[in-house]
């Protein structure tokens, strides 16, 4: 059982930066891969990034490479979702979920997930 808690959302203007938080408890987490999805508003879920259990693997679609990065700490239990040049368009609600199986490029087969965190980003 993986426990996810998601942190960090807020309301910032085009340009700027964010960091989301990950935070984990139970006994899987060290094992698990985790990913960030998000949810924009009459949209579908979007997967933005994941990262194995070591942090030695990592995978983000063309549509966000190269603005976020995702890293893990596994000794604080915490997984971060670095985001620059916010634009407009990444306007969502964002999810940490974590799995215990499957490829990091996969959005599927993930068992566990946290509450949410807004973000909004204004033009």
């Amino acid at each position: 059982q993986v426990q996810l808690v998601d942190s960090g959302g807020g309301l910032v203007q085009a340009g700027d930066s964010l960091r989301l938080s990950c935070a984990a408890s139970g006994r899987a987490f060290s094992m698990a891969t985790i990913g960030w999805f998000r949810q924009a508003p009459g949209k579908e879920r979007e997967f933005v990034a994941a990262i194995n259990w070591s942090g030695s693997s990592i995978y983000s679609p063309d549509s966000v490479k190269g603005r976020f990065t995702i890293s893990r700490d596994n000794a604080k239990n915490a997984v971060y979702l670095q985001m620059n040049s916010l634009k407009p368009e990444d306007t969502a609600v964002y999810y940490c979920a974590a799995k215990i199986r499957g490829p990091i490029t996969s959005s599927y087969d993930y068992n566990f997930w946290g509450q949410g965190t807004q973000v909004t980003v204004s033009s």
